[in-house]
């Protein structure tokens, strides 16, 4: 596993204080991206909470899953959440150590009270005393949020007096891209009232002493609640280690509703991945769960055909221009801006998602716009399969005939992939295993690369080409 040492730097430790008119929490902020560029310490908000225990506890749930490895338990990991302001809204991020799980709260208006909320994302710090102070926070205690120094600090402070540094892995990265994409193929399957949730969340095994669960659980939506099955229905979403939404009962009191978001399954179908989010008075905490407990995000594959086109390369550059940390991605608008398809602009938004400038909300089935504050184009450079289906293409490994491609692989293994209807299938042992369940092997992927190479170039030999938009009032 490819890794780096992440340094995070901020002017002073977050901290709660006492106050006159409540308490004060100070959310201290790194360097980060803003629409005016980089800055050392972005300002994003300052104001009340209007439910300052739900918000506590939202942002404790975040930090959970930030320190926490669900599998290999005995390894440590932790890493300060990203903060967005997306103007009328912040959002709250971290995913787990073990890449497995993702948390988002958001804070949007109706749980603000204060100035306007900025643009822009960064890293914002969660220590330890913090998190005690936040866990005491009474149910009377009226609670001002600072995200981003105070005016004292901005003039007074010459560069940062505390510096974090964490092991920042590639599949780490690769996991807020491949997350954000298999979200963006749900749908909501079931809501539970405040009741029923608390109920069902109860009621979830705990992890046992290696950290498993036994495997994925399918439920079904049944009344007001969720029934167990024992196999995947047409109807039905899956649970794969239930022990990992523990996060969730930080905030479980304050819940009003819980929502489940997964993808359409048939009978017999694979465990997936599954979204579960709790509604709180003026917010949103959610937990994206991958498919297995062992498994993380990085390796589904999702993002690799948008990674494998030099179209969506250059779409992705177009379309990044005209971001401006919206809450909403409106694929429509941006459409129109950017003269291409909406199917063009969807795989641009999935680009964009490798590096980390777009996450996608299942509660509103819209991408937003954020920048996270990590070299993250390296996530594209090293990712295996597609490293390795480029050098296939390069090689000259590959030859087209009809449907089928021929891959003549690096041992000598000739490997056959075949097209149907559009979904490509390969005689190799990565296809038998996974059956397209996670991606395109890299036999498939450099077939793909040639044959959309080939495509392209016939267009340009009959002038049919596809007429590219004017960047030149960028």
């Amino acid at each position: 596993m490819t890794r780096s040492l992440l340094a995070v730097a901020y002017r002073r430790p977050s901290v709660l204080e006492s106050a006159a008119d409540g308490r004060r929490l100070g959310l201290e902020t790194s360097r980060g991206a803003t629409p005016t560029g980089t800055a050392d310490h972005p300002r994003f908000f300052a104001g009340f909470l209007t439910s300052p225990q739900a918000a506590s506890a939202g942002l404790l749930a975040v930090a959970d899953v930030a320190a926490a490895r669900y599998y290999q338990r005995q390894l440590r990991a932790s890493l300060d959440p990203v903060v967005t302001g997306n103007g009328d809204r912040l959002r709250l991020e971290s995913f787990s150590g073990c890449g497995g799980v993702y948390a988002r709260l958001d804070v949007l208006t109706a749980g603000l009270d204060g100035d306007e909320v900025g643009h822009g994302t960064t890293n914002v710090d969660v220590n330890n005393p913090l998190r005690e102070a936040l866990s005491r926070i009474g149910t009377d205690d009226p609670l001002h949020l600072r995200v981003g120094p105070d005016e004292l600090a901005v003039t007074t402070l010459d560069g940062p007096v505390v510096e974090k540094k964490v092991p920042l892995p590639d599949r780490w990265l690769r996991g807020f891209a491949e997350s954000q994409v298999i979200a963006a193929g749900f749908d909501l399957r079931a809501e539970l009232p405040a009741a029923e949730a608390v109920r069902f969340l109860r009621a979830l095994p705990k992890a046992g002493a290696r950290g498993a669960s036994g495997g994925p659980r399918w439920l079904v939506p049944s009344g007001r609640g969720l029934r167990p099955t024992s196999r995947a229905v047409p109807g039905a979403v899956c649970l794969p280690g239930p022990e990992r939404l523990v996060a969730l009962q930080r905030a479980l009191r304050h819940a009003t509703a819980l929502r489940v978001y997964g993808p359409t399954v048939g009978a017999g179908s694979a465990a997936t991945a599954s979204a579960w989010e709790l509604v709180l008075p003026g917010m949103r905490l959610t937990l994206t769960l991958s498919p297995d407990t062992s498994r993380g995000f990085s390796g589904e594959g999702g993002v690799l055909d948008a990674l494998a086109t030099d179209e969506a390369a250059e779409d992705a550059e177009l379309v990044s221009v005209l971001l401006a940390w919206e809450p909403r991605i409106d694929i429509t608008d941006l459409a129109a801006a950017s003269g291409l398809t909406a199917e063009r602009v969807r795989a641009a938004l999935v680009r964009l998602g490798t590096s980390g400038r777009v996450g996608y909300d299942t509660a509103e089935a819209a991408y937003f716009h954020r920048e996270l504050p990590y070299d993250s184009a390296r996530v594209e450079r090293h990712n295996p399969r597609l490293r390795s289906a480029r050098e296939l293409v390069a090689a000259g490994a590959v030859a087209l005939d009809g449907t089928v491609g021929t891959v003549t692989a690096e041992d000598g293994h000739v490997h056959r992939v075949r097209d149907e209807a559009g979904v490509l299938s390969c005689t190799c042992l990565w296809w038998a295993k996974y059956r397209g369940g996670r991606g395109p092997c890299k036999h498939a992927l450099a077939v793909r690369m040639v044959r959309r190479g080939a495509a392209a170039e016939r267009g340009a030999g009959t002038g049919m080409a596809t007429a590219r938009v004017d960047r030149g009032a960028r």
